[in-house]
């Protein structure tokens, strides 16, 4: 259920998947009856895999014929269609911001909580949804910095947090934003984008215990901005620990932080430079095949305990890959 350039990046990393096949694509009145090579904006390189280009496009309702849904919906009409498929007895794995919050629905980084699953039979329960169930991905400026943060704050604790995201234009869907007002320029301003970022890594890094999420309680405060880069979102992050570490041992739980051994995991999680210029959208995106993090520059600072500076690339990891990785351990763990 398409909406934006990430979409394209999800069809791609789906290409050729021993455990996925794509069967049906669903979207507005507009595509819906169109093959998909007509319908959409097609803006990777290389062509449109044939075998999706020729799928015909159905409306955005049950039934499907498939055994899960992607969805990257607007959020002004996914929580109502995300549900539908989910009553139907379908999974949904959403790129939407309309359930990530919502008590009983797993707002998922899979390295860092996949223990919150456990909702999801909660969840069941309490819609009726049966076989159905919603799982969410994060916001794709979270997916940035929450990963240092959640190896951070396990070996030490987190007080409080401040953190300033630089964010591609891509993340603003396609066409996005008018060049006359990103070119030679920075944009302040993201709608509703600072709210996001400012709770979703505590509900990410907080605790499942007797059946609900408890968040974790340290606070954040953060400023979002939009920057003149196509793919990669940067975030410079202070923070204050609860218990004295040294800079070693930052660098070290960082480092260290495990990735999983799921067909979509880069072979290391978080992956530190020591490079001073580092990281760089341009030259660090791509890394881990764009499910890396990326974190440098990380130092004690005048003000806070420490300061560093974290990237992701935000349709791969941010978007279409995180989704994928979170349906592979789903499959892993018996629940699709």
């Amino acid at each position: 259920m398409p909406r934006e350039r990430s979409d394209s990046v999800s069809y791609r990393l789906l290409d050729g998947h021993p455990q996925f096949e794509i069967t049906a694509l669903a979207a507005s009145d507009r595509s819906a009856g169109k093959a998909y090579a007509e319908a959409c904006a097609w803006k990777l390189n290389g062509e449109i895999p044939e075998e999706v280009g020729e799928i015909v496009v159905q409306p955005i309702e049950p039934p499907l014929d498939c055994d899960l849904v992607f969805s990257s919906l607007p959020s002004s009409v996914a929580r109502e269609t995300e549900e539908a498929f989910a009553r139907s007895g379908l999974p949904v794995i959403s790129n939407s911001s309309s359930y990530r919050m919502d008590e009983d629905v797993p707002l998922l980084i899979p390295e860092i909580n996949a223990d919150h699953l456990q909702l999801i039979p909660i969840q069941q329960k309490q819609r009726g949804f049966g076989k159905g169930f919603i799982v969410t991905n994060p916001n794709c400026a979270v997916v940035s910095f929450a990963p240092p943060l959640a190896a951070v704050h396990q070996a030490f604790g987190l007080e409080s947090v401040v953190v300033t995201t630089m964010q591609a234009i891509s993340g603003a869907g396609y066409p996005g934003v008018a060049s006359m007002d990103i070119i030679d320029n920075v944009l302040p301003y993201i709608a509703g984008e600072e709210p996001k970022v400012e709770t979703e890594a505590q509900k990410i890094l907080g605790a499942f215990n007797d059946g609900t999420i408890e968040k974790a309680d340290f606070t954040v405060s953060a400023q979002c901005f939009r920057v003149n880069v196509l793919d990669g979102h940067t975030c410079a992050v202070r923070m204050d620990l609860r218990k004295q570490s040294t800079l070693e041992d930052v660098v070290k739980v960082m480092r260290e932080y495990p990735s999983l051994e799921l067909r979509s995991s880069p072979e290391t999680f978080i992956e530190v430079t020591d490079e001073p210029a580092r990281p760089q959208p341009r030259l660090d995106r791509d890394r881990g095949n764009g499910m890396a993090i990326t974190v440098g520059r990380i130092f004690p600072d005048n003000v806070f305990d420490y300061r560093f500076v974290c990237l992701s690339h935000n349709t791969v990891r941010g978007a279409a890959g995180s989704a994928i990785l979170n349906a592979e351990l789903l499959i892993a763990q018996g629940l699709i």
